[in-house]
């Protein structure tokens, strides 16, 4: 049976040190690693839209020599015609060696997975998981801290809906002295599920509404924007989208080491004038996308480089 990566706890943090490492050995050794996949092909499905993830997906496949093949949207594929999950990934597993899935619906992915006979990468379902991006994460954090514990992280924003907020807080809650701050609106609080396995760990958390009132506690801090796409209606949205806005000002009472991460796309959280802010990492986090990206497909696979 082929093996997937559905949920960012499928790896355990033995492994995910490995992926880790082989990610790091991508990126000072790339020409080592140009043509390890030749002959494989990467099918990413992707049922709504995406820039950043799917372009890195085929970044990472093209950088080690292989192929890629799929669609970008729903409209482009046979689910148009009601063609099921089930159904379209029997049929790419007779043309990929590899998948990677986008989907609205939460669960798209396990489905997807318990039918196919190709490795699947969740590449984000709904508002549930997406561990690509959790993966992401923390080789970012591993890589510009030097470690994965002890440390403050606030994470703002869309804490309700944000797929990308779930799924980190379930990953780092496996490693020492990580202490986390909610920094949200009222409306958009992460779910009780959260919390409650938060309280069921013993895990330190805090819940407020102004990130000025806690920036200085910070050592990272992971912004998220107010996503249109999942709100019921539009006047909710408009309401809050606005509702926190990194600035310079707000800057000046943070850490001179605090690290500010966006899973993107920027809409208006942060200002552009943080961009020259060496504590601002979110285009440096993007870059490691490729090389995590890389690293899981040659791990699936089970390719290994010999130096």
């Amino acid at each position: 049976m082929p093996r997937h990566l559905l949920n960012p706890l499928d790896f355990s943090v033995e492994e995910l040190d490995r992926l880790f490492d082989l990610a790091v050995d991508i990126e000072n050794n790339m020409p080592k690693y140009a043509k390890v996949c030749e002959g494989k092909k990467l099918a990413t499905c992707f049922y709504e839209p995406s820039t950043r993830t799917r372009l890195s997906f085929e970044a990472a496949m093209m950088n080690l020599g292989g192929n890629v093949l799929g669609f970008s949207d729903a409209g482009s594929s046979s689910a148009s015609k009601g063609e099921s999950v089930s159904d379209t990934i029997r049929v790419i597993s007779c043309y990929a060696d590899i998948c990677a899935i986008r989907h609205p619906k939460e669960g798209a992915a396990y489905v997807a997975a318990s039918k196919s006979g190709i490795p699947v990468i969740n590449a984000g379902d709904g508002g549930h998981q997406h561990p690509t991006q959790t993966l992401t994460d923390l080789l970012t954090i591993r890589n510009l801290k030097g470690r994965l514990g002890s440390y403050t992280i606030g994470l703002c924003g869309d804490l309700k809906f944000g797929r990308t907020v779930h799924s980190l807080i379930n990953a780092l809650t496996r490693y020492d002295d990580v202490n986390f701050i909610f920094i949200s609106p009222e409306e958009l609080r992460v779910p009780d599920y959260i919390t409650e396995m938060l309280d069921e760990k013993g895990i330190s958390y805090k819940e407020v509404i102004r990130l000025e009132d806690v920036i200085g506690e910070l050592d990272i801090l992971y912004m998220t924007r107010v996503q249109r796409e999942r709100f019921f209606n539009e006047e909710d949205y408009v309401r809050l989208k606005d509702f926190y806005i990194l600035t310079g000002e707000k800057m000046k009472l943070a850490k001179q080491d605090m690290m500010v991460l966006h899973p993107l796309p920027r809409v208006n959280e942060i200002s552009v004038e943080i961009d020259d802010d060496p504590r601002a990492a979110y285009f440096r986090q993007a870059q490691y996308g490729v090389y995590v990206r890389m690293a899981l497909i040659l791990t699936l696979l089970g390719i290994t480089v010999e130096d």
